[in-house]
């Protein structure tokens, strides 16, 4: 390419900005970048190519380059810069190999830099855990039918657990242009149909332009509440194609809209219930947005001196603030006269208790008389088929709109209620709470000596012994609690938004630990340690990310709950055993990952990343877990494998 070449952005940083105005916005380039490989002949406009030792003696063929051209792939990475993500997450794929060209050598491979994964489904679920904590999505490429289809189970988990993110998706639809064999096999009509229904939107430009637009206007879609994936088909011929008219394309300004607030009426209506109530209780699910979310929320509480339930989806309020009964749920619910649910996926589970026995029934938790209100952009966006809504709840109130972006005007006319009389009565509440609060947290600390000394080692000696190490760094958890009893929920001080970042929310197995090295690199910027506890069977969906981390130097640390098997599983087939009376002498039998038990110390260490283990000797865990964190603290990854008592 000659020197005198067009591009659409002075550099990778202009941004949106550039493109404020109507008209196109074509800037002449700077510098060519050394091109190092391979050789260009002016006089015959031929690439001489890299070859082996064995072919190099050969002549090369001749290929036709483009002269003063550049490809549909290169105006695709200035939108993709104007879009502002700093990763790509992919593994490689002849059907968006142009734009992965473009992206490495015309974007400079920064802004975004270009993530190896081993497997699609590893690539959106690092996406997952990368929003969790740096708040904005990251790029996704997709290979064809096949590269979708991998990528579909963690799709279907950020879609469930709200949380935005942009897969490009690669496709030849033209069939006059198909490469023989595979590529037929790889392409398809109508790309993103197997993924539609839990996507929020999608769309197949048929032209450069269409394809700006449609890119603004999906992370656009993604980032409005309720928040979900959005994806793209970048077609062959549009990536490969040379631009016919740069002057003639321009990209549209990035502006976000702003976020849906709640009806005030019913705010003020939700505030009488809040200040006149006796025991009112306040359920956050996937309410904090964003950090300032923990905030409003903890100013809320203690304004009313409010009991509030966090179940663990989001970290919405510090593990041990006095006002947190999430360990007494059942019995604060129970008591409650007003329940107040923000951004609640399931209201029905929470004010009902559901019996999975011989016959499947259910009872309600609440008194008679409760007034539930519900506030969530949920109400704002729901599809059909696949049903993660859940049940049904028979509200008092219903508030379409954000939480987070709803809770300053419902403080704002709690406060306007607040008597002196009321705020005794708070105070009187309030303290009731906390010495509520200090039983729970003493409880928890005996529960988890019980099996101290115990091999293989308990999850709550386990837990504990991982809060010591890290206790006095700037750490964050990036795993899912759900399979240890909770144990970091129940023994650790958690406070800030990275301090936890909930599960897969469509409780797809193989999303941890792709979605803890997404997350461990968000965290990686700001320096802080991060570590996860990471389920056997959950990795061995997709071993290859341990590639990744070592590949990319991102530092995490994973400490292995190795129980030896899919323990959830193997409950639901005992349960079955009992109810069919059949006994437990079988129970092994496809639930457990045991002869040969697998080493994933040594599975570690074989993708690059430091290994200890395996561990089941509780005495050695605690210097094991110090080795491996001075390890992360280098900026490389480190697995400790400790084999484990089941939850």
């Amino acid at each position: 390419m000659k020197k005198n070449r067009r591009t659409f952005l002075k550099s990778a940083g202009t941004g949106a900005a550039v493109f404020a105005g109507g008209s196109a916005v074509v800037e002449e380039a700077a510098a060519q970048q050394p091109q190092t490989t391979p050789q260009i002949t002016a006089q015959t406009r031929t690439i001489t190519p890299i070859m082996t030792a064995a072919v190099e003696a050969k002549a090369p063929e001749a290929l036709e380059v483009l002269d003063n051209q550049r490809p549909g792939s290169d105006f695709m990475v200035d939108v993709i810069k104007a879009l502002g993500f700093e990763y790509m997450c992919s593994n490689p794929g002849s059907s968006f190999r142009s734009l992965h060209e473009s992206l490495i050598n015309y974007g400079g491979n920064k802004a975004p830099e270009f993530i190896t994964c081993c497997h699609e489904e590893s690539s959106v679920a690092m996406a997952h855990g990368y929003y969790k904590i740096e708040g904005k999505p990251l790029l996704v490429l997709a290979h064809g039918t096949v590269g979708l289809q991998h990528a579909s189970m963690a799709i279907y988990n950020a879609w469930c657990d709200r949380v935005p993110l942009m897969v490009i998706l690669g496709n030849t639809l033209d069939v006059t242009v198909r490469r023989p064999g595979a590529e037929w096999q790889h392409s398809v009509q109508d790309a993103a149909a197997m993924v539609r229904d839990y996507v929020k939107w999608d769309d197949n430009p048929v032209s450069l332009q269409h394809f700006a637009e449609s890119a603004v206007r999906a992370y656009k879609i993604s980032m409005t509440p309720p928040r979900e994936p959005v994806v793209l088909v970048a077609d062959l011929g549009l990536q490969e194609d040379p631009i016919k008219d740069e002057k003639a394309l321009r990209i549209p300004r990035v502006t976000l809209p702003t976020i849906p607030v709640g009806d005030l009426s019913a705010v003020k209506e939700t505030a009488k219930l809040l200040v006149n109530a006796e025991n009112p209780v306040i359920v956050a699910d996937r309410s904090a947005r964003t950090p300032h979310g923990i905030n409003l929320l903890v100013e809320l509480a203690e304004l009313l001196q409010s009991a509030v339930i966090s179940p663990g989806v989001r970290m919405n309020f510090p593990s041990r603030h006095p006002l947190n009964q999430t360990e007494a749920r059942v019995r604060t619910i129970a008591g409650a006269d007003v329940i107040v649910g923000l951004e609640l996926t399931d209201f029905w589970g929470v004010v009902n208790e559901y019996r999975d026995a011989q016959v499947r029934d259910f009872k309600p938790i609440v008194k008679s008389g409760t007034k539930l209100v519900s506030i969530t952009a949920g109400d704002l966006y729901v599809r059909s088929n696949y049903q993660d809504f859940q049940r049904m709840p028979d509200v008092d109130i219903a508030i379409s709109g954000d939480a987070e972006a709803t809770l300053p005007s419902l403080i704002e006319e709690c406060r306007k209620l607040v008597t002196a009389d009321r705020k005794r009565a708070f105070e009187t509440r309030g303290r009731k709470l906390a010495e509520a609060r200090t039983q729970q947290m003493e409880a928890a600390k005996v529960a988890a000596s019980y099996a101290w000394d115990a091999s293989p080692v308990g999850t709550g000696r386990m837990a504990a012994e991982l809060w010591n190490v890290i206790k006095n760094e700037d750490w964050s958890f990036v795993s899912d609690t759900e399979h240890s009893s909770r144990w970091p929920l129940r023994l650790w001080d958690l406070r800030k938004h990275y301090h936890y970042i909930g599960g897969a929310g469509g409780a797809g197995i193989g999303y941890g630990a792709p979605a803890a090295l997404g997350a461990a690199l968000a965290n990686k910027k700001y320096g802080r340690l991060t570590v996860a506890i990471q389920d056997d069977g959950d990795l061995m969906y997709a071993p290859g990310i341990l590639w990744t981390a070592a590949h990319h130097k991102i530092p995490l640390l994973s400490v292995m709950h190795n129980n030896r098997g899919y323990h959830q599983e193997m409950m639901h087939i005992q349960k079955l055993a009992n109810r069919h009376q059949r006994g437990l002498d079988k129970m092994d039998i496809g639930v457990t990952l045991k002869d040969p038990p697998i080493d994933y110390a040594t599975v570690a260490k074989g993708m690059g990343v430091y290994g200890e283990g395996p561990i089941s000797d509780p005495k050695d865990l605690g210097p094991a877990l110090r080795r491996a964190v001075e390890v992360v603290k280098k900026g490389e990854p480190a697995l400790v494998d400790v084999v484990t008592q089941p939850r």
